[in-house]
């Protein structure tokens, strides 16, 4: 493992220890909507006129589809390199900055343990955070590739990965095929 590409960037990017976490997926809840809303209320509460704008991505956010119980959030802020802007305010809420990425859209990722949030944190147009949203809009829209990406995951979580990171990597060419088609016009 000493020689594995994605363990050596975590080690680069990680603030504190890389947690080797099973990839446990569970099977779609209703409730994920209702701890969004929960979540965006404090976020907006601690942010106030900070907060750009904030969506709820990842699988908890396409009705339908097993997901691992951790809802990912994007906030993005006027400049995510500018943490004492927001992360202590974060921080007030429980927040945890994670993970800084300078060298992929300035990305910061905070966790908020004990309830598995993910916040993905990036700048105004930044089209990472457009691909995300165009992702899950096509899912909620075609059954058929929400179909096709939960068979994937389903087969990809039932391995035994070194981290998170692993499995999320290994969607990657089932993610690419259906953003491909997210992209192509309506015939």
């Amino acid at each position: 493992m000493a020689d594995d590409p994605t363990m050596a960037r975590m080690r680069q990017l990680t603030i504190g220890a890389i947690e080797r976490r099973p990839v446990v997926l569970a099977e779609p809840d209703p409730a994920w909507a209702d701890q969004f809303d929960v979540e965006r209320r404090l976020i907006a509460g601690a942010l106030a006129e900070t907060a750009v704008e904030l969506h709820h991505v990842g699988s908890t956010s396409v009705a339908g589809l097993p997901a691992k119980p951790t809802l990912d959030l994007v906030l993005v802020v006027s400049d995510p390199v500018d943490e004492p802007a927001y992360v202590p305010a974060l921080e007030s809420i429980g927040y945890q900055l994670r993970i800084r990425e300078p060298d992929w859209y300035q990305h910061r990722l905070l966790r908020r343990p004990p309830a598995e949030i993910h916040l993905h944190v990036f700048g105004p147009a930044c089209v990472e955070v457009e691909r995300m949203l165009r992702f899950r809009d096509h899912l909620r829209a075609h059954p058929d590739d929400r179909d096709a990406y939960a068979d994937e995951k389903r087969r990809l979580g039932a391995r035994d990965w070194p981290t998170v990171q692993h499995y999320a990597d290994a969607k990657t060419e089932i993610i690419t095929r259906i953003l491909e088609r997210a992209a192509a016009p309506e015939a």
